[in-house]
């Protein structure tokens, strides 16, 4: 692996560790020229389907545009990254076993959404918001009271 610092070809690799459920390897590297260290993750490449946006379009399923998205959703929230690469590895996973090769972005989105749902309320609601557009405020609370209402609906354990 060519070192990020001084672009030596070759690193050391000091330790690895599973991450993701076991679907990634997480390397921590050292530079034997300058000593810089870093980390790599080694994962599986799989065939994805391709996504098939609203206007027709068709685009390769890009781990990084999901990734991200559920990102900005939680930011400041009290959820873990290793939580958020854990669900887009389970993403990942039921895509690949659908064994389509194009899948419509809606699927994705309502992963997504549910996903968030069970983790977060507001990261859901912010992506929600996005996701659906909103229109208006009304809208946005329409979606908050459905969320409330649900809440109350869960006996609390004791």
């Amino acid at each position: 692996m060519r070192c990020p610092n001084c672009k030596r070809p070759d690193s050391r690799v000091t330790n690895s560790r599973t991450v993701a459920e076991g679907s990634s390897i997480r390397r921590r590297r050292e530079c034997p020229s300058c000593g810089q260290r870093f980390t790599t993750f080694e994962r599986v490449e799989r065939t994805l389907p391709m996504i098939v946006k609203k206007d027709g379009r068709r685009e390769a399923f890009d781990r990084g545009k999901v990734l991200e998205g559920i990102k900005k959703a939680c930011q400041k929230r009290p959820v873990r990254m290793e939580e958020i690469d854990d669900a887009v590895a389970r993403l990942e996973d039921e895509l690949t076993e659908r064994g389509e090769h194009e899948v419509d972005a809606s699927v994705i989105g309502e992963w997504v959404m549910e996903f968030l749902k069970r983790t977060d309320d507001v990261a859901y609601v912010r992506f929600a918001s996005v996701y659906r557009s909103f229109k208006d405020v009304n809208e946005f609370m329409q979606e908050v009271t459905n969320i409330i209402r649900t809440k109350r609906s869960i006996p609390h354990k004791v």
